[in-house]
Protein backbone atom coordinates (compact mmCIF):
# COMPACT_ATOMS: atom_id res chain seq x y z
CA UNK A 1 0.00 0.00 0.00
CA UNK A 2 0.71 3.08 -0.78
CA UNK A 3 2.13 6.11 2.12
CA UNK A 4 2.24 9.46 2.92
CA UNK A 5 4.99 11.11 4.37
CA UNK A 6 5.50 14.41 6.02
CA UNK A 7 9.42 15.77 6.11
CA UNK A 8 10.57 18.46 8.39
CA UNK A 9 13.92 20.19 9.33
CA UNK A 10 14.26 20.76 13.04
CA UNK A 11 16.51 21.56 15.41
CA UNK A 12 18.46 19.27 17.86
CA UNK A 13 16.29 20.86 20.79
CA UNK A 14 13.37 20.83 19.23
CA UNK A 15 13.31 17.26 17.88
CA UNK A 16 11.75 14.67 21.01
CA UNK A 17 8.84 17.73 21.08
CA UNK A 18 8.13 17.38 17.35
CA UNK A 19 8.32 13.82 17.19
CA UNK A 20 6.15 13.08 20.33
CA UNK A 21 3.49 15.70 18.11
CA UNK A 22 3.70 13.87 15.18
CA UNK A 23 2.97 10.47 17.19
CA UNK A 24 0.33 12.10 18.94
CA UNK A 25 -1.42 12.29 15.37
CA UNK A 26 -1.30 9.21 14.13
CA UNK A 27 2.22 9.00 12.71
CA UNK A 28 2.80 5.11 11.67
CA UNK A 29 6.70 5.76 11.84
CA UNK A 30 9.45 8.59 12.33
CA UNK A 31 12.72 8.49 10.84
CA UNK A 32 15.83 10.75 11.86
CA UNK A 33 18.14 11.90 9.08
CA UNK A 34 20.89 14.40 9.16
CA UNK A 35 19.98 17.67 7.91
CA UNK A 36 23.43 18.09 5.99
CA UNK A 37 23.89 15.07 4.61
CA UNK A 38 25.41 15.90 1.02
CA UNK A 39 22.80 12.43 -0.02
CA UNK A 40 19.71 11.02 1.42
CA UNK A 41 22.48 8.02 2.44
CA UNK A 42 24.92 9.57 3.84
CA UNK A 43 24.96 10.22 7.52
CA UNK A 44 27.42 12.05 9.62
CA UNK A 45 28.27 9.73 12.68
CA UNK A 46 28.91 11.46 15.91
CA UNK A 47 29.36 8.88 19.68
CA UNK A 48 27.22 9.90 21.96
CA UNK A 49 28.08 10.10 25.91
CA UNK A 50 26.01 7.30 27.84
CA UNK A 51 22.96 7.73 27.93
CA UNK A 52 22.87 10.31 25.11
CA UNK A 53 21.45 9.91 21.90
CA UNK A 54 23.73 10.05 18.10
CA UNK A 55 21.64 13.32 17.19
CA UNK A 56 22.83 15.67 14.84
CA UNK A 57 22.26 19.52 15.38
CA UNK A 58 19.66 20.53 12.75
CA UNK A 59 17.59 16.97 12.08
CA UNK A 60 15.06 15.92 8.81
CA UNK A 61 12.23 13.85 10.34
CA UNK A 62 10.26 11.86 7.63
CA UNK A 63 7.30 10.44 9.39
CA UNK A 64 4.84 8.26 7.78
CA UNK A 65 0.88 8.34 7.54
CA UNK A 66 -1.54 6.51 6.25
CA UNK A 67 -2.24 7.04 2.80
CA UNK A 68 -4.70 9.70 2.05
CA UNK A 69 -4.53 11.48 4.99
CA UNK A 70 -5.99 14.73 5.07
CA UNK A 71 -2.49 16.59 4.16
CA UNK A 72 -4.37 20.33 4.93
CA UNK A 73 -6.04 19.15 8.45
CA UNK A 74 -2.90 17.33 9.47
CA UNK A 75 -0.76 20.69 8.60
CA UNK A 76 -3.06 22.43 11.17
CA UNK A 77 -2.80 20.08 13.61
CA UNK A 78 0.55 19.95 13.99
CA UNK A 79 0.87 23.78 13.82
CA UNK A 80 -1.89 24.16 16.54
CA UNK A 81 0.60 21.65 18.64
CA UNK A 82 3.54 22.96 18.26
CA UNK A 83 3.21 26.79 16.86
CA UNK A 84 6.68 27.54 16.54
CA UNK A 85 7.20 25.53 13.22
CA UNK A 86 6.30 27.54 10.25
CA UNK A 87 4.13 26.20 7.59
CA UNK A 88 6.92 26.40 5.07
CA UNK A 89 8.96 24.24 6.65
CA UNK A 90 6.19 20.98 6.01
CA UNK A 91 7.11 18.80 3.04
CA UNK A 92 4.66 16.24 1.65
CA UNK A 93 4.94 13.92 -0.74
CA UNK A 94 3.20 9.89 -1.70
CA UNK A 95 5.55 7.19 -1.54
CA UNK A 96 5.14 3.96 -2.96
CA UNK A 97 4.74 0.79 -1.33
CA UNK A 98 7.88 -1.82 -2.22
CA UNK A 99 9.59 -4.98 -0.82
CA UNK A 100 12.37 -3.03 0.51
CA UNK A 101 13.75 -6.58 1.72
CA UNK A 102 13.93 -7.35 -2.21
CA UNK A 103 15.09 -4.46 -3.81
CA UNK A 104 17.98 -4.99 -0.93
CA UNK A 105 18.26 -7.88 -2.25
CA UNK A 106 18.91 -7.84 -5.46
CA UNK A 107 22.09 -5.05 -4.61
CA UNK A 108 23.21 -7.35 -2.48
CA UNK A 109 26.19 -9.54 -3.95
CA UNK A 110 28.42 -12.04 -2.38
CA UNK A 111 31.08 -10.34 -0.69
CA UNK A 112 34.78 -11.95 0.26
CA UNK A 113 36.48 -10.90 3.24
CA UNK A 114 40.08 -12.36 3.56
CA UNK A 115 41.96 -15.71 1.87
CA UNK A 116 38.57 -17.61 1.95
CA UNK A 117 35.80 -16.00 3.99
CA UNK A 118 32.33 -14.97 1.66
CA UNK A 119 29.02 -13.51 2.53
CA UNK A 120 26.22 -15.01 0.46
CA UNK A 121 22.66 -14.03 0.33
CA UNK A 122 19.98 -16.56 0.36
CA UNK A 123 19.39 -16.09 -3.60
CA UNK A 124 22.64 -16.57 -4.68
CA UNK A 125 24.11 -20.12 -4.52
CA UNK A 126 27.85 -20.35 -3.76
CA UNK A 127 30.02 -22.52 -6.01
CA UNK A 128 30.68 -26.05 -4.77
CA UNK A 129 34.82 -25.03 -3.63
CA UNK A 130 36.15 -26.36 -0.44
CA UNK A 131 38.27 -23.58 -0.08
CA UNK A 132 35.95 -21.14 0.69
CA UNK A 133 34.09 -20.36 3.61
CA UNK A 134 30.27 -19.59 3.24
CA UNK A 135 28.23 -17.24 5.70
CA UNK A 136 24.84 -16.61 4.91
CA UNK A 137 23.41 -13.61 5.76
CA UNK A 138 19.73 -11.56 4.22
CA UNK A 139 19.05 -8.23 5.39
CA UNK A 140 17.35 -8.52 8.92
CA UNK A 141 16.85 -5.95 11.82
CA UNK A 142 20.22 -5.78 13.02
CA UNK A 143 23.41 -3.58 12.09
CA UNK A 144 26.38 -6.17 10.05
CA UNK A 145 25.86 -7.54 6.85
CA UNK A 146 29.65 -7.16 5.63
CA UNK A 147 29.12 -3.75 3.59
CA UNK A 148 30.11 -1.57 6.41
CA UNK A 149 34.22 -0.71 6.72
CA UNK A 150 34.15 -1.55 10.52
CA UNK A 151 32.72 -5.12 9.92
CA UNK A 152 34.94 -5.56 7.03
CA UNK A 153 37.96 -5.06 8.84
CA UNK A 154 36.73 -7.74 11.89
CA UNK A 155 36.07 -10.04 9.01
CA UNK A 156 39.29 -10.08 7.60
CA UNK A 157 41.10 -10.76 10.76
CA UNK A 158 38.76 -13.11 11.86
CA UNK A 159 39.80 -15.26 8.48
CA UNK A 160 42.95 -14.64 9.56
CA UNK A 161 43.15 -16.30 12.69
CA UNK A 162 43.19 -19.75 13.97
CA UNK A 163 39.86 -20.04 15.70
CA UNK A 164 39.75 -23.74 15.37
CA UNK A 165 37.96 -25.68 18.17
CA UNK A 166 37.79 -22.04 19.99
CA UNK A 167 35.16 -19.95 22.04
CA UNK A 168 34.46 -16.57 20.51
CA UNK A 169 32.98 -13.93 22.13
CA UNK A 170 31.44 -11.61 19.89
CA UNK A 171 30.09 -8.36 21.59
CA UNK A 172 27.82 -5.97 20.21
CA UNK A 173 27.20 -8.94 18.04
CA UNK A 174 24.38 -6.98 15.69
CA UNK A 175 22.87 -9.46 13.31
CA UNK A 176 25.07 -12.13 14.28
CA UNK A 177 27.61 -11.82 11.54
CA UNK A 178 31.02 -12.01 13.06
CA UNK A 179 29.85 -15.10 15.91
CA UNK A 180 28.83 -16.91 12.68
CA UNK A 181 31.87 -16.46 10.64
CA UNK A 182 33.86 -17.78 13.32
CA UNK A 183 31.88 -20.99 13.50
CA UNK A 184 32.18 -21.71 10.02
CA UNK A 185 36.01 -20.70 9.97
CA UNK A 186 36.50 -23.08 12.42
CA UNK A 187 35.18 -21.99 16.13
CA UNK A 188 34.06 -24.87 18.38
CA UNK A 189 31.71 -21.97 20.01
CA UNK A 190 30.56 -18.74 19.81
CA UNK A 191 29.24 -16.22 22.34
CA UNK A 192 27.24 -13.55 21.14
CA UNK A 193 26.11 -10.22 23.10
CA UNK A 194 24.01 -7.49 22.25
CA UNK A 195 21.78 -5.03 24.02
CA UNK A 196 19.15 -4.46 21.47
CA UNK A 197 16.81 -7.07 22.01
CA UNK A 198 16.19 -7.26 17.85
CA UNK A 199 20.12 -7.93 17.69
CA UNK A 200 19.46 -11.12 20.02
CA UNK A 201 16.52 -12.13 17.18
CA UNK A 202 18.43 -11.32 14.59
CA UNK A 203 21.77 -13.56 15.68
CA UNK A 204 19.59 -16.53 16.54
CA UNK A 205 18.13 -16.65 13.10
CA UNK A 206 20.99 -16.06 11.16
CA UNK A 207 22.85 -19.09 13.01
CA UNK A 208 20.27 -21.03 12.12
CA UNK A 209 20.20 -19.93 8.71
CA UNK A 210 23.55 -20.93 8.41
CA UNK A 211 23.33 -24.30 10.27
CA UNK A 212 25.14 -23.11 13.20
CA UNK A 213 22.44 -22.59 15.84
CA UNK A 214 23.79 -25.15 18.31
CA UNK A 215 27.40 -24.05 18.55
CA UNK A 216 26.19 -19.61 19.09
CA UNK A 217 24.30 -18.54 22.46
CA UNK A 218 23.45 -14.92 22.45
CA UNK A 219 22.33 -12.89 25.97
CA UNK A 220 21.67 -9.68 26.82
CA UNK A 221 25.07 -7.90 28.92
CA UNK A 222 24.56 -9.45 32.28
CA UNK A 223 23.25 -12.65 31.40
CA UNK A 224 25.73 -14.60 29.87
CA UNK A 225 27.95 -17.21 31.98
CA UNK A 226 31.48 -16.71 33.23
CA UNK A 227 32.96 -18.28 30.44
CA UNK A 228 36.60 -17.25 29.22
CA UNK A 229 36.65 -16.98 25.81
CA UNK A 230 39.96 -17.82 23.17
CA UNK A 231 39.34 -14.54 21.41
CA UNK A 232 37.51 -11.31 21.31
CA UNK A 233 36.08 -8.97 18.36
CA UNK A 234 34.00 -6.27 19.32
CA UNK A 235 32.55 -3.92 16.46
CA UNK A 236 30.89 -1.10 18.70
CA UNK A 237 31.53 2.76 19.00
CA UNK A 238 34.66 3.67 20.66
CA UNK A 239 33.30 5.11 24.27
CA UNK A 240 31.87 2.04 25.16
CA UNK A 241 34.79 0.63 24.20
CA UNK A 242 36.78 2.62 26.42
CA UNK A 243 34.52 1.84 29.46
CA UNK A 244 34.50 -2.05 28.51
CA UNK A 245 38.42 -2.67 28.46
CA UNK A 246 38.86 -3.61 31.92
CA UNK A 247 35.33 -6.02 31.23
CA UNK A 248 36.98 -7.61 28.22
CA UNK A 249 40.21 -8.04 29.86
CA UNK A 250 38.58 -10.57 32.65
CA UNK A 251 36.47 -12.21 30.07
CA UNK A 252 38.97 -13.64 27.82
CA UNK A 253 42.11 -16.42 28.49
CA UNK A 254 46.13 -15.12 28.51
CA UNK A 255 47.37 -14.44 25.50
CA UNK A 256 43.83 -14.30 23.31
CA UNK A 257 43.64 -12.40 20.19
CA UNK A 258 41.57 -9.91 20.30
CA UNK A 259 40.14 -6.95 17.18
CA UNK A 260 38.19 -3.76 17.99
CA UNK A 261 36.63 -1.73 15.42
CA UNK A 262 33.50 0.80 15.83
CA UNK A 263 36.29 3.33 15.78
CA UNK A 264 37.08 6.35 14.05
CA UNK A 265 40.29 7.80 13.16
CA UNK A 266 41.83 9.54 15.34
CA UNK A 267 39.82 8.09 18.53
CA UNK A 268 42.18 4.82 18.06
CA UNK A 269 44.93 6.76 20.11
CA UNK A 270 43.21 7.10 23.73
CA UNK A 271 41.93 3.80 22.86
CA UNK A 272 45.49 2.21 22.40
CA UNK A 273 46.71 3.87 25.85
CA UNK A 274 43.52 2.61 27.62
CA UNK A 275 44.33 -1.06 25.99
CA UNK A 276 47.65 -1.27 26.53
CA UNK A 277 46.84 -2.12 30.40
CA UNK A 278 45.78 -5.27 30.16
CA UNK A 279 46.71 -5.86 26.10
CA UNK A 280 49.71 -6.60 24.27
CA UNK A 281 50.85 -6.73 20.38
CA UNK A 282 48.51 -3.51 19.90
CA UNK A 283 48.13 -2.61 16.11
CA UNK A 284 46.24 -0.66 14.42
CA UNK A 285 44.57 -1.10 10.36
CA UNK A 286 42.62 1.47 8.94
CA UNK A 287 39.67 1.21 6.23
CA UNK A 288 38.50 4.61 4.70
CA UNK A 289 37.73 6.83 8.23
CA UNK A 290 37.80 3.73 10.37
CA UNK A 291 40.22 1.99 12.67
CA UNK A 292 40.70 -1.71 13.97
CA UNK A 293 42.49 -2.18 16.94
CA UNK A 294 43.86 -5.49 17.29
CA UNK A 295 46.00 -7.70 19.98
CA UNK A 296 46.60 -10.59 22.46
CA UNK A 297 45.75 -10.41 26.36
CA UNK A 298 48.34 -10.42 28.69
Amino acid sequence: MPWLELSLTVSLEDQPSVESALEDLGALSVTLQDAHAETPDEEAIFEPGVGELPLWNEIVLNALFEAGTDRRGLSEALLDLLPAIDRSQLAFRDVEDQDWERVWMDQFKPMPFGRRLWVYPSNIEPPADEDIVVVRLDPGLAFGTGTHPTTDMCLQWLDGQDVAGKTVLDFGCGSGILAIAALKLGARHAIGIDNDPQAVIASRDNAERNGVEGRLDVYMPGDAPDELADVLVANILAGPLGELAPTFAASVKPGAPFALSGILFGQHEELLVRYAEWFTDLEIATLEDWVRISGVRR
